[in-house]
């Protein structure tokens, strides 16, 4: 049975993960609007990644006798200035995300839940791929600068991204 604290937590933990899966769907209808078929298939594939995320957690609230609360999913954006200024964001985002699953961890170490601990060590240790993965593409965009071809090459370097 889950900590009533850790169990609110839980779920609104998981709602993050749901407005992840909302962002990142509404990046790739940008993206595919401004005809960059990979930035749009990228963004495509982190959504659908973000969706597991999110039922991972719900799976596991449940499995820990615990109740789904599913809350309201605010709308994100839905157009960005540039390919720059949409992947500044996911980084942000991307560390957002980082610092709420380690205030999980947190309470779990205040309550001594070992199992939930256990749970989040692989969320953890996703967070620093999803960090170190948003990074990357960030600092080729901004290496690319306003060379349309360098920005072209990389979105169909992108477009390549295997589901996982």
């Amino acid at each position: 049975m889950l900590n009533e604290k850790l169990h609110e937590a839980l779920n609104r933990h998981m709602n993050s993960e749901f407005y992840s899966f909302y962002m990142y769907l509404s990046m790739a209808a940008y993206f595919d609007s401004m005809h960059f078929k990979g930035f749009a298939h990228w963004a495509e594939e982190q959504a659908n990644e973000e969706l597991g995320h999110a039922k991972k957690m719900y799976q596991y609230i449940l499995d820990k006798g615990g109740k789904i609360v599913l809350l309201p999913i605010e709308g994100p954006p839905s157009t960005w200035d540039s390919c720059l200024a949409a992947f500044e964001d996911v980084y942000k985002h991307e560390q957002k995300v980082t610092q709420q699953i380690n205030s999980l961890y947190e309470i779990c170490q205040e309550n001594k839940d070992y199992a939930t601990q256990t749970f989040l060590h692989w969320f953890i240790t996703e967070q620093v791929e999803e960090e170190a993965m948003s990074s990357e593409i960030l600092e080729r965009i901004k290496l690319a600068g306003d060379s349309n071809s360098a920005v072209l090459l990389l979105d169909n370097e992108l477009g390549s991204r295997q589901g996982e």
